[in-house]
């Protein structure tokens, strides 16, 4: 029985490196370290970045599962290194953040050194798990299904163009300082980060991941646990800043009468042996491409909400943790605005989860089981 596709990762953020260990990929897969490492660009860009990306500079390294660039059906070990390893130098924190693990962290595991608790609670992690999941993304574009996170919104600043594919949605992401896909709403968006850094302040706002030509049948409604919709808000929630999650609607939903929510069905006759889009559609995707817990056939849409940073030029006030005193809290340097890289991050931790989902349903030992196992799916749902 082949392995679930899983990950784990591990490293401090001024540790040596971060590294994260994927296992259940298929044998056969070719796998390459320029999509990775073009993905770990991405997410350290982003107008409101802070001084620490211009420090690092992520490239990934391979250290086994690989054989002349092919994965082997062993666990995939990858290395980024830190440029700005100085752990062991960092003197003690003793005032708690308002709004991160400081507090929460110290009271825990003992201790009256907040930087034990920061080195791993910090968005540094998520480089690692951006990594894991280009290799996700390298999987599932085997298969035609492509992942995109970018930017909805910016504080109060909002832009999304109505019914864009992919590709557009891609080509004005890449565009754009801010990872957003609204050129129009962009100037608005960078002045309201101005604002906050002005006035010592950060902002937050919107991600949106779509993920296309999914077939249906991915997750399931037998077990709450395997439901698709919860497994991927549990993976966006996972991400430092994230506050919240929906799914196509989503909170809108709770605002509308059914008649305007839920996706009339229809039937369209295939017009070759490969047409993906023939059989049972919606004729909208107000459920953002999942029902009961499984995959529709429509495109995925699923948005997290990413707060302000807690870590603030004009600290909020704490109390030291030795005195017991009313202090104002550390302050580290930090962004004013993390919602570009938290979209790159949501790409990826979306595209690690329906691959998973996508190897339970298809899965096998080597890429070719896996081709056959999803060949013989699609005719049967060709038969209906």
């Amino acid at each position: 029985m082949a392995p679930a596709l899983t990950y784990r990762t591990a490293g401090e953020s001024h540790g040596a490196c971060l590294v994260a260990i994927v296992e259940g990929l298929p044998a056969g897969v070719e796998l390459a370290s320029e999509p990775v490492d073009a993905l770990l660009r991405l997410r350290q860009t982003g107008y409101g970045r802070g001084p620490r990306m211009q420090i690092e500079s992520d490239r990934v390294e391979f250290l086994a599962g690989l054989r002349r660039g092919k994965t082997i059906g062993s666990p995939v070990a990858l290395r980024i290194a830190n440029r700005d390893a100085t752990i062991d130098e960092r003197p003690p924190i003793t005032r708690p953040r308002p709004g991160h693990a400081d507090l929460d962290g110290a009271m825990k595991f003992a201790t009256a050194d907040i930087q034990d608790i920061l080195e791993r609670a910090s968005a540094r992690e998520t480089a690692a798990r951006v990594a894991a999941g280009a290799l996700a993304e390298q999987l599932l574009a085997l298969f035609g299904i492509h992942a995109l996170g970018y930017v909805v919104s910016v504080g109060t600043v909002s832009g999304l163009p109505a019914d864009a594919s992919l590709a557009h949605l891609r080509g004005l992401r890449d565009k754009s300082a801010l990872l957003a896909v609204s050129p129009e709403k962009e100037a608005r968006m960078k002045a309201a980060i101005d604002r906050a850094r002005k006035a010592g302040d950060t902002i937050g706002g919107l991600v949106e991941v779509r993920v296309v030509d999914v077939p249906p049948g991915l997750g399931s409604h037998a077990q709450w646990c395997d439901r698709l919709d919860g497994r991927l808000a549990q993976a966006l929630m996972s991400i430092p800043a994230v506050k919240g999650v929906e799914i196509g609607l989503g909170f809108e939903a709770a605002r509308r009468p059914g008649s305007e929510v839920h996706d009339e069905i229809a039937y369209r006759k295939a017009r070759s042996t490969q047409d993906r889009r023939a059989g049972f559609r919606r004729r909208s995707n107000r459920a953002g491409g999942i029902e009961g817990g499984i995959s529709n056939g429509e495109p995925i849409v699923v948005r997290a909400a990413v707060k302000p940073i807690p870590s603030l030029a004009k600290p909020l006030r704490s109390v030291n943790l030795t005195t017991k005193r009313s202090v104002t809290a550390a302050k580290e340097r930090a962004d004013v605005c993390v919602v570009a890289p938290a979209a790159v991050v949501a790409e990826s931790v979306v595209a690690f989860e329906v691959a998973r989902a996508f190897l339970e349903k298809f899965g096998g030992d080597s890429l070719g089981e896996v081709t056959r196992n999803l060949k013989g799916y699609l005719k049967q749902l060709r038969s209906l």
